[in-house]
């Protein structure tokens, strides 16, 4: 994959890249859950087809004691039953509005955020879940590559 672009798009625009950094420094420090963020966070770079933000946030998420098991069947998480009914409140918010033009954001999910989350928390989450779709469109948009890793050899 080449990149799009000389330089990378946090250096061709630094003004707007700090805004970014703050806004994601304030859903941090939102009170909202670590790693419920990074379960987000992965999953809509998931469904945008992200390798740049996936290989960053499953690292996170295992740097913050995150199991593989539930990295690995996140892509299925109605399937699983390793989600607590928070994470899939906002799970399911989190794929609604990542997809917005086919699914509107449903009342339905919006219940069930309702259901587990302050209104304060429900405003979070969905900047933290727009956020994580901006940083997917720049990194997809000008095909920003993940860091290398050693191949493995089949045993």
């Amino acid at each position: 994959m080449t990149p799009r672009i000389a330089t990378s798009p946090f250096k061709a625009a630094p003004d707007a890249y700090q805004a970014m950094i703050k806004l994601e420094q304030t859903i941090g420090a939102s009170g909202l859950e670590h790693s419920l963020l990074e379960l987000l966070k992965t999953r809509v770079s998931q469904i945008n087809g992200c390798a740049f933000c996936l290989h960053m946030h499953t690292a996170d998420a295992r740097k913050a004691g995150e199991s593989e098991v539930r990295l690995h069947l996140l892509a299925a998480w109605r399937e699983s039953s390793l989600y607590t009914p928070r994470e899939r409140a906002a799970l399911s918010w989190a794929e609604a509005l990542t997809r917005i033009e086919q699914t509107q954001a449903p009342d339905a999910d919006y219940e069930a955020l309702k259901a587990e989350f302050s209104e304060s928390e429900q405003v979070n989450l969905t900047f933290a879940i727009r956020a994580i779709n901006v940083w997917n469109r720049l990194a997809v948009g000008f095909r920003l590559a993940h860091p290398a890793e050693p191949a493995r050899v089949a045993a």
